[in-house]
């Protein structure tokens, strides 16, 4: 399996940060989602001549047939935002979970907002009633702690009054609380396997229907895993991207998966990678015989102009945002001077960004 740290599997020109500002005018980020999941405009972008459509999501039947490929991303968003107070001093306090560490003794890798008014031993309290108390553990980054919480039941009963106190977790550029209807609508259809802390926003688009009438023209759909954390939306904090170090994000990839997604390439396919999430699983696993292999592991991979793409020949993915990871394998995948003035037609015409915003199909 080839390591996500070979040098030839990344960008080899010297791309920088810079090339990845543009100007988003604020009143394109979307703020909600629209009313019906496939009714989202959808530009579409042809990678070899450059050429741009504009269409609806619910078009996508037009451009895939008999056996073409999609693979989907199943990692189900949990609530992972809570609000609570400290003890004795009553200092109101945020938390934002990552990641459950040991689940026998309800502990938890989380980050705190603000940072500086939380010392190992505190007990935070949650809830109307506080019937949810944690107490910090240790100190594990200049924001980052681990709480145990403390509670007097089962695990399962623990998760469900912890989840019945959290909020879905809205990227920061949407400037509005959560509201109970994001908890289905910052989640795909499909999402079975909880984890994430970030939306794989470019699967939001596919209603039932409209995977139905995928399934009725002979596509073929299969899953894998990638929990999508905050590593997606982390400030890249050097010009040069060759240096910039990704974290890590968890990801399984079953022999199921390996078997759709390789007879698919073997026999010519169409396949496509839904969100940029499934991409780099897909590049994570893929072996040096040109074939993806199962995993079950983590990757730092950080994908950027002019990476060599092994599996996927067309992608599904959303408008991200200025000087944004995601933007850039994006520009690896449909080449940058493409994808950057498919930016510039999708400002002047309108389009949505965000993970509530439209789609763009790269083909």
């Amino acid at each position: 399996m080839s390591s996500v740290n070979e040098p030839f599997r990344f960008g080899v020109q010297k791309m920088k940060l810079s090339q990845f500002n543009f100007k988003l005018p604020k009143d394109q980020i979307a703020q909600y989602p629209v009313n019906h999941r496939d009714e989202s405009k959808m530009l579409v972008l042809h990678r070899d001549t450059g050429d741009i459509e504009h269409r609806e999501f619910r078009d996508l039947v037009d451009y895939f047939s008999k056996d073409d490929l999609f693979v989907l991303n199943d990692t189900q968003v949990f609530p992972a935002r809570l609000f609570g107070h400290k003890e004795k001093t009553n200092a109101q306090i945020e938390v934002f979970l990552l990641r459950e560490l040991r689940s026998e003794i309800m502990l938890w890798d989380v980050l705190v907002d603000p940072a500086r008014k939380i010392r190992i031993g505190n007990k935070l309290f949650f809830g109307e009633n506080e019937d949810l108390v944690a107490e910090v553990i240790d100190n594990t980054t200049s924001r980052g702690r681990t709480l145990k919480f403390l509670f007097d039941g089962t695990h399962e009963e623990f998760k469900k009054v912890l989840f019945d106190n959290g909020l879905t977790p809205l990227p920061s550029y949407i400037k509005r609380p959560a509201e109970p209807e994001d908890r289905e609508r910052y989640q795909t259809i499909y999402a079975s396997e909880e984890g994430a802390v970030v939306g794989p926003s470019a699967g939001f688009h596919f209603s039932r229907e409209l995977i139905k009438r995928l399934t009725l023209q002979d596509c073929r759909f299969a899953k894998l895993t990638l929990h999508c954390s905050r590593v997606m939306y982390a400030e890249i904090d050097v010009d040069d991207l060759g240096k910039y170090k990704m974290g890590t994000e968890r990801m399984i990839v079953s022999k199921e998966c390996c078997d759709a997604v390789n007879g698919a390439k073997e026999n010519g396919k169409r396949i496509c990678a839904v969100g940029t999430s499934t991409m780099k699983a897909l590049e994570t696993s893929l072996s040096t015989d040109g074939f993806i292999k199962p995993y079950d592991g983590w990757t730092g991979m950080f994908i950027y102009p002019e990476y060599d793409f092994g599996i996927a020949n067309s992608m599904i993915s959303g408008f991200h945002m200025p000087y944004s990871s995601l933007l850039m394998m994006q520009a690896a995948f449909g080449k940058y001077h493409n994808v950057m003035n498919a930016y510039k037609v999708a400002i002047k015409e309108g389009y949505r960004f965000g993970a509530y915003g439209d789609a763009m199909l790269i083909i």
